[in-house]
């Protein structure tokens, strides 16, 4: 049986995972996808993390992985299907097999004394934990116009960095107003012939020196207090619906990609039912990461906090880290 289980291997994940071996913990790390790093991965360019001015996203992910293999942490590729309680697991076995003496071992924790404690159901295996720490982040939001699902992959995108290249010398629009919407815009002026940058409000919500930035590029063009309505186009993206939400007027954008960045979804579906969530799904805990369920931690992005950047969920984690470790002592 584990001491802690981290779901997710982002900054928070990872910074967790470091913490949690540095302390002597049992640990081990899940992450769905074959590569560490989360949503820094998809950042061209950190460069306000202290030390490392400058640093490409994916590159700041790679070096805290390689922190962490050098540690020694473990991790698992596998993806989270259930959490359960293991007395609900017990509850669920014996409601199985009411009038027998005995239960069916898949369905219970090794140590069948043990009154705390969590089950992790994975699509690889079920794994024994005393306690657990969410990190699964946040995924991209979508605008949620026609056109947007058929056209994925095929001129609609949701990382610059990632597909930027593919639009060299091309027209592309960026939908958003906030640090992520700016960054790619000014990225992917590096390579497009032009840049729309399309945003609801009459001003942008980025930082000061971004705004500064993005507006002295001369193949950007802002379109302000303007909404897409729709992405057309057959087997790519051909042009973007746009309208104006003071005037009415709608416009129809040649472009060869749309680039969206209008914010993100926190990934806690596994914890519905689990712990306590505000309206648009984030955890809440505060800043010793502790949930409304004894044993279960949440860190990075998945938190209900004001500021969520790569040095936040860092913290993050290595004060779930702590908190966890003050929970163990308690039950142990």
């Amino acid at each position: 049986m584990y001491d802690l289980v981290i779901i997710g291997s982002g900054p928070a994940g990872l910074s967790a995972s470091i913490y949690a071996k540095r302390a002597g913990l049992n640990a081990v790390t899940l992450e769905q996808n074959p590569m560490s790093g989360g949503q820094v991965l998809n950042t061209y360019e950190v460069d306000n993390y202290p030390g490392l001015p400058g640093i490409n996203g994916f590159d700041l992910g790679m070096k805290f992985r390689e922190h962490a293999d050098k540690l020694g942490c473990e991790f698992m590729e596998a993806a989270v299907q259930e959490i359960k309680t293991v007395e609900a697991a017990r509850r669920e076995a014996n409601q199985k097999e009411e009038g027998k003496a005995e239960m069916k071992a898949a369905s219970l924790p090794e140590n069948r004394k043990m009154d705390s404690g969590f089950i992790v159901a994975t699509d690889q295996e079920e794994i024994k934990t005393r306690t657990i720490l969410a990190a699964m982040g946040a995924t991209h939001a979508k605008l949620g116009v026609p056109g947007e699902e058929e056209l994925t992959g095929m001129g609609v995108s949701y990382c610059a960095t990632c597909d930027g290249a593919f639009f060299r010398g091309k027209v592309t629009a960026v939908v958003g107003g906030g640090d992520v919407a700016v960054e790619d815009a000014i990225f992917l002026a590096r390579a497009c012939e032009k840049v729309y940058l399309i945003h609801r409000r009459d001003e942008l919500r980025a930082a000061a020196v971004l705004q500064k930035e993005v507006m002295s590029l001369p193949n950007v063009e802002i379109l302000w207090d303007t909404v897409a309505k729709k992405i057309e186009g057959s087997d790519k993206v051909q042009a973007l619906v746009l309208e104006n939400v003071k005037t009415g007027e709608n416009k129809v954008l040649a472009v060869d990609g749309v680039f969206v960045a209008v914010g993100i979804i926190p990934s806690g579906d596994i914890l519905k039912g689990l712990v306590k969530q505000d309206e648009n799904g984030y955890v809440l805990a505060g800043e010793d990461c502790m949930t409304s369920m004894s044993g279960v931690f949440a860190a990075g992005d998945i938190r209900k906090k004001k500021l969520r950047q790569v040095v936040t969920a860092v913290a993050d984690g290595a004060n779930a880290v702590t908190s966890v470790l003050e929970y163990l002592n308690g039950v142990k």
